[in-house]
């Protein structure tokens, strides 16, 4: 009984996958950068920037936050949504 072995094969990236992959940048927590701006439930134009339409949170990935400042937002929506500032979900 013969036995088949794989070989790797090395594949080539299309010209499309390659500038995709190539034109990737980490994006920087833009509470960090600007140590002056601070997060607040009251300021509802801040925090429309973090949740979308549906009215669900945006993760860190999409954002850019950081850990530390993705849970403030995170806690600040929340609050907003509580008192009515922000809705939690648009029809």
């Amino acid at each position: 009984m013969k036995v088949k072995t794989r070989t790797k094969t090395k594949t080539k990236l299309t010209a499309k996958k390659r500038e995709r992959t190539m034109s990737f940048r980490k994006r920087v927590c833009r509470f960090c950068a600007d140590k002056a701006r601070t997060i607040d439930y009251k300021d509802v134009r801040l925090l429309e920037m973090f949740f979308n339409e549906r009215g669900k949170i945006l993760s860190t990935r999409y954002t850019g936050n950081c850990a530390k400042h993705q849970r403030r937002i995170a806690e600040a929506i929340r609050k907003a949504r509580f008192i009515s500032l922000v809705p939690y979900a648009r029809v």
